[in-house]
This record gives C-alpha cells, structure tokens and sequence, in this order.
C-alpha cells in the first residue's frame, strides 16, 4: 500500500523520523539478497576445464580441475579416470573390436587422419592452492576389467598415496591432448564442424561397492556423477559455439575466442563449434511449467526446418513435463549436424543434437522425432541418470516408450517414408500412416532379434547387432504391454513416481520395479523375470477353428444293450477353437469368438498350458477366431496368427495389395525416369 503524505507537514525533525518510523513499518523487514537456489543434485563430481581448439591439427590441448567428494561407504584407495577417445586409437580398441563383431569394420581402410586419441600428460593431486600433493602419472596404467584386451586404452587408474575416506573431498589437476577422429558414432570432425563430446579425461562413479567404471564399449553408453561445469573453450574468432549450460562470457585475443559457459546439477558436459551455423531461438512457454529458452545451431540448407525442430522440442518439454515433471534447466541448445557427420541423434546434458535431410516431407515426423526422443533424453538419460553403461534400457526403453506415445497425441499425422538413390529422394506414402504399437516401438526389429539376449545383460555385453532392439524396442513394448493391461492413467503414474523418486540419484532397475508394483497395487513378478530376466519370446496362435453341425456315431446305450447309431444335432452349431502357446513366454490373454449373427463370446485364459480347447453351441456358426483379440501382449512376436476366420478374404486381400504395389512401382520407375 503507498503511503500518502501533506507535503507542507514534513518541515519538522519530529515529523521525519515519524515518517522515517511509517516507511520502515510499511516495508517490514529489511530486503535480502535472494538466496542461491538449493542444489538439485549431490554436486561431488565438479569440472573447471579450460581447453583449446587446433583445426589445423584437428586437436584439443585442456587443464582441467576435478573436485570429487567420495559420497560412498568405503574409502576410495585409488581412481578410475575415462579417455573415451581411446575408443579410435586402433583397430584393437575394445570399442571397434566389438563394432567389428556386427560387422561394421569403419577403419578397416581409414587413412592416419581419422584416428584420433586422448592422452594424459600430467595427473596430479593438489591443494587447495593449486600446488602439487602427489604425482600420480608414475602410477597411471591402463585397465581392462570387463575383457581384459590388453591393447585397450579408454580406462585407467591410479593408487592414491592417501585414501579418500567417505564424506572427503579430492582436488585432481590433469593435463591432457585429444586427438579429434573422423566424424564417427556422434563425435568428431567433418570439414568445419566439431562436435565435442566424451572429449576430457572423466572419473568413474564410486558407489558402495567401489568404482563403476568400465571400458568403452560400443553397445553402451555413460555414466557419472552429478556436479558443476566451469568451461572455457577458446576457437577461432567468428566460430560460433553452443555447449552444456549458459555462455557467462567471451574473450577476444589473437584471433580467437574463449567462450566460457556454466552449469550445475549435470553429469556430462559437449559442446559443438563451426563458422557455419545460424542460429534461431524460441521460448517455450506451457501453462503450469517453467519457461524455457531453446537455441537452434542450424545448417544453412536446413533454415527452412527451424519451426519443425522447435515443435519437437517443445513436444517434449510440455507432454513429459505435464506427465513426469518439469524441466528445471531454463535454457536447451538443439544442433543440426551436417550432412554425412555421424554426430546426429545424441543427446547430453541441456543440448543434443538433432537429424535431418535437405529434403524432408512435412508431415513425417522427420526431424521431429529425432528432435523429440533427444529432448526426452534430458528427463531419463539427464536427470534420473541411471547407469546406462549396464542398464541402459531405463533409459533409451522408457524415452522411447514415452516419445511414441507423444509422436500419437501431437505430432500427427506421420506418414512412412521411402528414401531412394542414397537415402536423397524421399517419397512420401500418404495412405500409410505409422502406427505407435508397431511402427514408432519398432516392433519388426524386435520381432527379428528379441531372443538374442535377456534385457538383464548388462547393456555393454550385449550382442552388438541386437542391443537397441533390446535397450529400446524391447523395453518400450514391455511398458507398452502394461499400459494395456493397465490403462495409461496407471503408467503414467509410475513413471510420474519414478520420475519424482529418483530424479539426480542414480536408481537401478529393482527401483523402477518397485514402483510398477506400488502403483499398481499388484505383484508383477511373473512379467519382469520373463521379459527382463530371460530371453523369452512369446506368441499365441488359434491353432484349429471349426463350427459344424455336432454329430456322433458309434455304439450306444439302448433298451437292448448296446446299439451302433448314428445322430446329428438340429438347430444348433459346436464351434470348437484351438489356442496354442509357441513360445516359452506366459501371459494371460483372451480368446473372442464372434458368430453369424454378431453375438460375441469371450473366455479368459492364463495362458500357462501349451494349448487349450474352448467349444461353443450355439444356433448359428461362428465365423472368426481371435487370441488376444485387443492385441494386449505387444511383445507377441507373430500377431499374423492369432485369428483365424471360416470366410476366406484372400482373393480381395491380393487384389487389394496388388493394386498398391502396382501404383508403387508405377510412381518409382516415374521418379527414376525423372532423374535419369
């Protein structure tokens, strides 16, 4: 309320110190500074680095400062430092050696340029003042735990000459070189573009056991601790920038730039630099969510696509911020990689990068997907932040479920698209609208390599051909499932749970178990040891269908004993149905029978036994069978045999497919004939 005064009475001492008295009573107590906001995360693992960047070598020189607080139960005797880059040393890396083994051989002819490498110069503990404590480089070696290739160089540690007992804190200075490679497996240089990423020495994660830290493995992912990033990346001047967190400052000096940018609460930190980008920004606002500033690092013959990437975004931040919780970061950088870079589809702490073509239909969702499942990642992969190197499901398997169904609710429609001379010429199929349960959980690939491994597998020691139909596909089948058998109202609660509970603590999937169980109030055992533990496939078939007019003959009881006699029921139909289990999975499903006069009749069964038989009298015949009738049981490998009619369609089903494929062909040889 203002405080209305008589001008001509304010002459006298006395009436300044009452009005003095009134100001300070209106005010009430004393203004403070606003208080810094509390900690999201545990904050233990805290980077200030400051690196260059050498294009014309293609190469990093950095110093970075490591403040780690052991938040274990044990003393830490030594640390585990990563040097993912290693991964691209040679062909003997533990990395390519498992990339070989899907077949892909990318450096079986690649010239010296395109390796690239870290190494460690100097690794010390320090003081408070920066001093040296302890040397550790003499007793640096490589490790490598998980399979022992003696040639593999992304792992290492070093003995502490002092354990760091729990609830202490050590100061790690390290020096180091990065030897950029080929743009490969979204990282790397393409002509003027670097995208930075897994680029500076990065410590393990100590937990109560000791260190988790493994080897670089092809099939996995990440995994660290939370903290605060303080980096200064010095390029050529008129490079622009975009990196983990905010940009605090630039420093002009000799032909280049330091860019310094700032964030808490995250365990990752990339960045990307080229004079090529433009840049785009948008504000995304939601009713009940926190504002956020996205910033879009564009190729130039992508310009015309900034809105579709703003859309994806914004489709993330306000379907599973209203279903899961809000994202608390206010700012997120989206980069569009070029073309043929490798670097698209990645995503890392409040930036990621995107995907697209020249060419690119609107309605297919493309860059929109890829937009979407990236900014989801910074709800799972960013801030529940399980461990991905071995259980990289609770991650990619719960963002892919929950983009799916954002793809159904807001990106629509979303039509298939066929690529032709090298993936350039896209054709738009217009009558095929993508469905969720199949097309965007990617149920063919599932459906091909679903049983080359238990989901239990630790995500690094997966089959390399197959991990992604497990971590991903697989997984989003399975909370697909549920949200069947459940209704979405449920999953979204768990996840909302999840989500809440874990948030900046590292869960593990007994975790995410738990909550499945305490939402639904229901034990689901059963279903995690079949399609977490086990390699279990599952699929239930209508094995015989028949509905005849019931009939008998053979020996019967009479007045004079036994008599041969032969009958046929009148008015009425014996419908008899086969369900057949094929596969070792078990899931309880039901079995409908629709008859000729549109009656319906529906038995349940558990789905334990290999095959039971359900029999029906009824005035009239039936004319289909279906198992799992509302198509419940996601995970059923083979959907084509669960129904079964007595009205063949087969003739109007080929005529019908004939004619597709026929305009099909039509349409590619005319587009052929266009380009040639």
């Amino acid at each position: 309320m203002p405080v209305v005064t008589d001008r001509k009475g304010l002459g006298g001492p006395g009436c300044l110190a009452l009005l003095a008295a009134v100001l300070l009573l209106q005010a009430g107590p004393v203004a403070q500074q606003p208080a810094a906001p509390a900690p999201l995360s545990p904050r233990n693992a805290n980077y200030d680095i400051q690196v260059t960047l050498d294009p014309a070598t293609r190469s990093l020189t950095g110093t970075e400062v490591i403040e780690w607080r052991n938040l274990g139960t044990m003393a830490a005797y030594s640390v585990r430092v990563h040097l993912y880059w290693n991964a691209f040393r040679n062909t003997n890396s533990t990395w390519l050696r498992q990339r070989k083994l899907a077949g892909d051989d990318s450096f079986a002819e690649a010239p010296e340029g395109d390796f690239g490498y870290s190494e460690i110069a100097t690794i010390a503990v320090i003081n408070e003042d920066g001093s040296v404590k302890a040397d550790l480089k003499p007793v640096l070696r490589f490790i490598s735990p998980d399979d022992q290739n003696p040639d593999d160089r992304s792992l290492t540690s070093a003995e502490l000459p002092v354990p760091v007992q729990p609830g202490e804190q050590l100061r790690l200075r390290i020096t180091w070189t990065g030897k950029f490679p080929k743009n490969f497996d979204r990282t790397g240089v393409i002509g003027d573009y670097y995208f930075v990423s897994q680029w500076f020495p990065k410590l393990g994660v100590f937990e109560a056991g000791g260190w988790t830290a493994h080897q670089f493995f092809a099939n996995s992912e990440f995994y660290s601790d939370f903290g605060r990033y303080d980096v200064r990346m010095t390029v050529p001047s008129g490079w622009m920038v975009g990196a983990t967190g905010t940009e605090q400052s630039r420093t002009d000096s000799g032909g280049t730039t330091t860019h310094r940018y700032v964030q808490d609460d995250v365990h990752d930190f990339a960045w990307t630099t080229s004079p090529a980008f433009i840049e785009r920004r948008q504000r995304f606002e939601h009713p009940g969510l926190p504002p956020v500033d996205l910033r879009l690092l564009l190729q130039p013959e992508h310009a015309g696509q900034a809105d579709r990437h703003f859309a994806g975004a914004a489709a993330a931040l306000r379907y599973y911020g209203e279903w899961y919780g809000a994202y608390p970061y206010g700012h997120l950088t989206i980069v569009d990689p070029p073309f043929q870079s490798n670097s698209g589809g990645m995503e890392y702490p409040t930036l990621f990068t995107g995907g697209t073509r020249w060419l690119a239909p609107r309605g297919s969702n493309d860059p929109e997907y890829v937009v979407l499942h990236e900014a989801g990642h910074q709800f799972w992969y960013g801030m529940v932040a399980n461990n991905e190197t071995e259980r990289g499901w609770l991650d990619e398997g719960l963002n892919e479920y929950s983009d799916s169904r954002v793809q159904a609710e807001a990106l629509q429609p979303n039509y298939l698209v066929q690529r032709f001379f090298g993936d350039f010429i896209p054709w738009q199929f217009r009558d095929i609208p993508l469905k969720r349960a199949t097309d965007t959980n990617w149920m063919n690939t599932y459906r091909r390599l679903g049983d080359r491994d238990a989901l239990s597998t630790p995500t690094f020691a997966l089959w390399p051909g197959s991990h992604q139909a497990q971590s991903y596909h697989k997984t989003a089948l399975m909370l697909h499932t549920l949200e069947r058998r459940h209704s979405w109202d449920v999953m979204q609660k768990v996840l909302a749970a999840f989500f809440s509970r874990w948030q900046f603590r590292h869960p593990q999937p007994d975790d995410f178990f738990a909550v499945v169980e305490e939402v639904t109030g229901m034990p689901h055992a059963w279903f995690f040891d079949q399609i977490y533990r086990s390699s279990n496939t599952f699929d239930y078939a209508i094995e015989r269908f028949d509905s005849v007019v019931p009939s008998s003959r053979g020996l019967q009881e009479s007045g004079g004993g036994l008599a041969f006699a032969e009958t046929t029921a009148t008015g009425t139909y014996r419908t008899t149905v086969v369900v057949r289990r094929l596969e070792a999975g078990v899931f309880p499903v039901d079995v409908l029978v629709t008859f000729a006069n549109g009656e319906q009749a529906r038995e349940s069964w558990d789905g334990r036994a290999r095959w039971r038989a359900f029999t029906f009298d009824r005035p009239v015949k039936a004319v289909s069978a279906q198992v799992d009738p509302e198509r419940v049981l996601l995970l059923d490998t083979n959907y084509t045999n669960n129904s079964s009619t007595l009205t063949p369609a087969t003739e109007a089903a080929a005529t019908k497919w004939s004619l597709r494929w026929m305009v099909w062909l039509q349409d590619l040889m005319m587009t052929y004939a266009f380009f040639v």
